[in-house]
């Protein structure tokens, strides 16, 4: 359950940044499990999430992570950076997705299995979200998943050019409702 600590904490930044937070309030426990939910954690080694937060779904990742995969957290604000670092001390944690790449030569690590995302792409501007597209598209491994939550369902038409769209899950329990996008990595996408 989400403290009420939390809740002001998001709530400020969204008041301080609401284009990079994208929301009033952290993700609801049903939105978190309906993302991690579509992972074959069995098969999953590397695994990044962008746009952390607060944690709401980074929370729920160690439910989920029976083979303890690497995990790899990008949020780009300081604050709350820093608290997932505190919270979180056995994942790697980085301010920007648009490094996504570079992240992991650093972190020595190839490919990614699965990518999870929180990030509010509907108030990018365009080439933010190509640039973003790009960085996540070149490092996950052929047929690795992309799964993003977003308030709307305009991000399906770039999503169905990058990727084999599985699902798109509506999620009413959560403010706002929200759509889950599982995506898969086509194995002929070059990078």
């Amino acid at each position: 359950m989400k403290t009420i600590q939390e809740k002001m904490l998001f709530l400020y930044k969204f008041s301080q940044a609401p284009k990079q937070v994208g929301s009033i309030t952290p993700s609801s426990a049903f939105l978190a499990k309906k993302m991690l939910e579509a992972i074959d954690w069995r098969e999953v080694r590397h695994v990044a999430e962008l746009g952390a937060g607060t944690g709401a779904i980074t929370k729920y990742i160690g439910e989920y992570n029976a083979n303890r995969a690497d995990v790899i957290l990008f949020e780009k604000d300081t604050l709350l950076r820093d608290r997932l670092t505190n919270d979180y001390p056995g994942y790697a944690c980085y301010a920007d997705a648009c490094n996504l790449r570079e992240t992991l030569r650093a972190e020595g690590v190839d490919q990614l299995d699965c990518i999870l995302s929180g990030l509010p792409f509907f108030n990018f501007p365009q080439g933010l979200r190509d640039r973003l597209m790009d960085e996540i598209v070149a490092s996950l491994k052929p047929g690795g998943l992309f799964i993003a939550f977003q308030y709307s369902q305009q991000m399906k038409k770039q999503l169905s050019r990058l990727f084999e769209i599985e699902h798109v899950h509506y999620v009413p329990l959560n403010i706002p409702p929200a759509f889950v996008y599982v995506c898969r990595k086509r194995y002929d996408t070059y990078e």
